[in-house]
């Protein structure tokens, strides 16, 4: 859409996302735990393409924040995420994940749905920036869409996506636009590729957090 890289407009993305990806709150509740089992103070926490701000939502229930900052590259995303935290401890930035200037500073960063939009050298700049931001020990934590291993695995995966989308009330039309966009207006890469990316950054411990249909969550810690 015009306002931003995703397939729906800002103004229809909570609805719309969740009619599109399975277990979507699931990422959100994935984030949470893990980041309890290693942090137990109040923390400075990136959100990357924060888009209106639901991991904002999940952290200021869940974790003691010294600071949660949304990022976005759209201004109408930052607008109203704006709108919905009104704290003290809440900062927002608009800027592309490949253009951050933050080092050493954050606890926690997370990207959700976000770099599977870049293409792969601009993928690489970007897990860098987010590397160079984090305190040593700092946790990046990311979901995205994955590229199966075969073709056959792609067209079983694409289609079982499309009937989960038509189930949630997308037309069948509306449904096929969506899969349609699959290497066009967003660039899935491999779980292997994935891991690959992130070691080659920096990270001294890099694992799958959560796995499912064709959306993973992946961790690294600097």
């Amino acid at each position: 859409m015009d306002d931003n890289k995703s397939a729906f407009s800002s103004s229809e993305y909570d609805r719309k996302i969740k009619q599109t990806l399975p277990y979507y709150d699931e990422f959100y509740k994935q984030v949470i735990d893990f980041v309890k089992i290693f942090l137990n103070s109040a923390v400075r926490w990136l959100d990357i393409g924060c888009g209106t701000g639901k991991m904002g939502s999940f952290a200021f229930e869940n974790i003691e924040l010294k600071e949660f900052v949304f990022c976005d590259s759209s201004d109408e995303m930052i607008r109203i995420a704006k709108e919905r935290f009104r704290y003290s401890n809440a900062k927002f930035s608009v800027c592309d994940v490949q253009n951050l200037e933050y080092i050493n500073d954050f606890d926690v960063i997370t990207a959700i749905q976000v770099n599977h939009y870049l293409q792969i050298d601009e993928r690489k700049i970007a897990l860098k920036r987010c590397y160079e931001a984090l305190k040593e020990n700092g946790l990046f934590i990311s979901f995205e869409n994955f590229c199966p291993f075969t073709d056959i695995g792609k067209s079983v995966y694409l289609e079982k996506w499309k009937r989960y989308q038509m189930k949630q009330g997308k037309s069948l039309e509306e449904s096929e636009k969506h899969i349609e966009r699959y290497g066009k207006d967003y660039f899935p890469i491999t779980l292997d590729e994935h891991l690959k990316l992130m070691q080659n950054c920096g990270f001294k411990a890099v694992e799958i957090l959560w796995l499912s249909n064709m959306q993973v969550g992946f961790w690294g810690m600097k």
